[in-house]
């Protein structure tokens, strides 16, 4: 095994030694030999294909036009002009901007709503510019290769599948993910480019600060004490220190501090945007999901947290109960008493198998005895039938010692579930993100008071117009609210 180990370190030094190149937009020696810029434009081709069935772009095209059109000025003097940048919108409202090899970038409209100026726009789209140049990707998926070839020796030498698996694991959350130096390299490229293009390079630490603001505010909403959870917000993968914004202040003094902001015409480009979940993703209205596009709706029970993902619809409570509601395809045309047993329980027998009707719809429904979250709870599965090919799906897990009110109001969330009527497919619209002028006299509660959230609503504003916790409304400015 020493002999082993022994040849692949010196193999490992001599790949190293020989395949490391000097970045031309960092100067620094990096390991890209794994992945060539020829195979960085077919992986981002192939993966672009995926975020688009994943997210889909943005319905209109004046936006979409609009963020290309920063995007090529950031990327416009790089130096790797062998890359053909493209920047495209997402359709989603998650505050995030990310890039894949080849050239492709993308944020989001969740982003848009966010920043409060051009500049400010130009300065993700820098960031992400700054990855692409510096090669990260490539770097990143070169050592992951390395890292997974050490893994497959060591496993090999030990005799121990597991090693090898553990390593896995690990490379693929490394491959997920900037480090900190990578970060800070994306940081000072996104000025150096956001400077060339003629834009203020403060920019960028001043949206990482409302970045921050708008974190922690997530994280009030959904209950937490520390940052959001989400695992696909912009600091999952970017993540930002009081010490990363520091830094970016530091190198945008450096520069001219005479560049071009655009507040105003960016407020009003993109005033009309939808705001929150869309009709195409379904959205959270009080305690009621609506999906006008599929046409269906359910209620949530008072008291559960509602978190509307891509593929499922979760409702959580603080007793720990948890409602999880989605579709699965049903290919073979299975009534729902057969699909919950041969596919749902994959054969396996139930006590209390049954067939049921919810709102003239045919189902059926089980429960056994189960685990959630680490917990023993009572899991009842629902199986509703939506169509000729499609299931739709509840699964429930609660506590065996659930207060009798408490299950009455679950088995009534499962039951509100029904169509939406052509009239409330027509009313129940998205909220929309627009731009108005103060006047004299509005306030921060007074704007606030025009946006149609239950709570919080003068922080929403605050963040939303990245104001301080003292500012105050000035008159004929621009500020953005959201309406229904």
């Amino acid at each position: 095994m020493g002999r082993r180990n022994g040849c692949f370190q010196l193999l490992l030094t001599l790949v190293l030694l020989s395949a490391c190149s000097t970045n031309p937009a960092t100067g620094k020696q990096q390991f890209t030999a794994l992945m060539s810029p020829q195979q960085e434009v077919q992986v981002g081709a192939e993966e672009h294909q995926n975020v688009l069935k994943e997210f889909g772009l943005y319905p209109d095209q004046k936006i979409q036009a609009y963020v290309q059109e920063v995007g090529a000025k950031v990327s416009r003097n790089t130096e790797r002009p062998d890359v053909r940048y493209k920047f495209f919108l997402l359709d989603s409202p998650i505050v995030n901007a990310f890039a894949l090899p080849g050239g492709y970038i993308y944020t989001t409209r969740g982003l848009l709503s966010l920043a409060n100026s051009e500049a400010e726009l130009a300065a993700v789209l820098a960031h992400e510019t700054g990855h692409i140049t510096a090669r990260h990707s490539a770097e990143r998926y070169s050592r992951s290769v390395v890292t997974m070839l050490g893994a497959a020796v060591l496993s090999s030498a030990l005799g121990d599948s597991t090693v090898s698996d553990a390593l896995g694991m690990g490379t693929d959350l490394y491959i997920k993910s900037y480090s900190r130096g990578q970060e800070n390299e994306a940081d000072s490229l996104g000025i150096r480019y956001l400077s060339r293009a003629g834009y203020d390079p403060r920019s960028m630490s001043g949206f990482l600060r409302n970045l921050q603001n708008d974190t922690a505010l997530e994280a009030r909403l959904n209950g937490q004490n520390g940052a959001s959870s989400s695992s696909m917000d912009y600091f999952s993968t970017h993540p930002a220190t009081q010490e990363r914004v520091a830094k970016t202040i530091t190198e945008a003094g450096q520069y001219p501090q005479q560049g071009v902001v655009n507040r105003d015409d960016y407020l009003m480009r993109i005033s009309g945007i939808t705001y929150g979940e869309s009709a195409s993703q379904g959205f959270v209205r009080g305690q009621t999901f609506y999906h006008p596009e599929l046409g269906f709706q359910f209620t949530m029970p008072s008291g559960f947290h509602i978190m509307n993902q891509p593929q499922q619809v979760i409702g959580t409570s603080q007793d720990g109960s948890l409602i999880v509601f989605d579709f699965l395809p049903n290919t073979d045309g299975l009534a729902p008493l057969n699909f919950l047993q041969s596919v749902m329980l994959k054969g396996r027998s139930a006590p209390d198998l049954e067939k049921i009707s919810i709102n003239g719809f045919s189902a059926a429904t089980a429960s056994f005895n189960g685990t959630a979250n680490g917990k023993a709870m009572v899991i009842r599965l629902i199986a509703l039938a939506w169509g000729r090919d499609r299931i739709a799906r509840f699964q429930l897990a609660y506590p065996s010692n659930l207060p009798a009110a408490k299950l009455t109001a679950l088995r009534s969330a499962t039951y509100s579930f029904g169509p939406m009527s052509e009239t409330d497919r027509k009313r129940i619209k998205p909220y929309r993100l627009i731009t108005v002028t103060s006047k004299s006299g509005d306030t921060v509660a007074s704007m606030a008071q025009r946006m149609p959230f239950d709570t919080l609503k003068e922080d929403r504003f605050r963040v939303l117009n990245a104001m301080g916790p003292r500012d105050e409304v000035v008159p004929n400015r621009l500020y953005k609210v959201v309406v229904e």
